[in-house]
C-alpha cells in the first residue's frame, strides 16, 4: 500500500486512544517500510525493475525478508506491546502501537504482489493478493476508498480529506500501465525509487500529521 494509505490509517489509531500522540502512530504504522527503507539504501534486501517502467507491476520487490516477512511484523508487534506495558505500565497503550505496527503488513497483503515472505529463512511461501500486477486500478481504486475511509471514521477536517485524496492521485499514474508519468525514471534505478518512496513517507506522514491534530485533548507517550 502506498504511503499516504499506510499514514491515514494511524487515524483509525488515534480515534480508538485519542490522548496518543499522533506522530507515535505515524512512525508505528510506517515502521516496516523504515525497515526496508534502511535494508535497501545498505544492500540487505533488492529492489528490481523491468527495463521500461510503466506501472507498480513493472516494480518488484525481489528480497525483503527482513523487513515485509510475517514474522517480523509479529516481532516487532510483541517487542513494542511488552516494551510499552512494561515501562509505561499502560496496556491499551501497548496494544493500540503493537497493532498500528502490525497494520501495516495486514495493509500490504490487500493489493502487493506476491512478494510479501513468511519468515527470513524461506522463499516459500510468499503472501499477496497480487492486484498490483494483475489488477492495478482496483488497487488504486481500494486504497483510495481506504484512505477516505480512514478520514470520515476519524472524522477528520475537510484539508485532512483533500490531503488523503490528492496524494492518492499523484499515485495514478504509477497504477497506471496506459499513462505513463515520472515512474518510467525508476527502471533499473532501485535507489532513486527507494528514495522517492522514503520522500513519500516523510511527506505524507506530515501532512496526515499537520492536519489530523487533535488538539483538545491531552496527549500522551510524548
Amino acid at each position: 500500500m502506498f504511503a499516504i494509505n499506510h499514514a491515514s490509517a494511524a487515524l483509525l489509531f488515534k480515534k480508538k486512544y485519542p490522548a496518543i500522540n499522533l506522530i507515535w502512530l505515524l512512525l508505528s504504522v510506517q515502521l516496516v517500510e523504515y525497515f526496508w527503507v534502511f535494508f535497501n539504501y545498505f544492500g540487505l534486501e533488492i529492489t528490481t525493475t523491468e527495463s521500461t517502467v510503466k506501472y507498480v507491476g513493472d516494480i518488484h520487490l525481489a528480497y525483503m525478508p527482513f523487513s515485509h516477512s510475517l514474522l517480523t511484523s509479529v516481532i516487532l508487534s510483541l517487542a513494542a506491546y511488552f516494551v510499552i506495558r512494561f515501562f509505561l505500565k499502560n496496556t491499551k497503550l501497548a496494544v493500540i502501537i503493537a497493532l498500528a505496527i502490525a497494520s501495516h503488513f495486514i495493509l500490504d497483503l490487500i493489493v502487493h504482489a506476491q512478494d510479501l515472505p513468511l519468515w527470513y529463512f524461506t522463499t516459500y511461501p510468499m503472501f499477496g493478493t497480487n492486484l498490483y500486477p494483475a489488477l492495478p486500478y482496483v488497487a488504486f481504486l481500494i486504497e483510495s476508498l481506504f484512505g477516505i475511509f480512514c478520514w470520515w471514521y476519524y472524522k477528520g477536517s475537510k484539508p485532512l480529506l483533500i490531503a488523503i485524496i490528492v496524494f492518492n492521485l499523484l499515485n495514478f499514474t504509477t497504477f497506471s500501465p496506459d499513462i505513463i508519468g515520472l515512474e518510467k525514471y525508476f527502471a533499473n534505478q532501485p535507489m532513486l525509487l527507494t528514495s522517492v518512496i522514503f520522500a513519500q513517507i516523510i511527506i505524507t506522514s506530515f501532512f496526515v500529521w499537520y492536519y489530523g491534530k487533535i488538539k483538545a485533548v491531552k496527549t500522551v507517550f510524548v
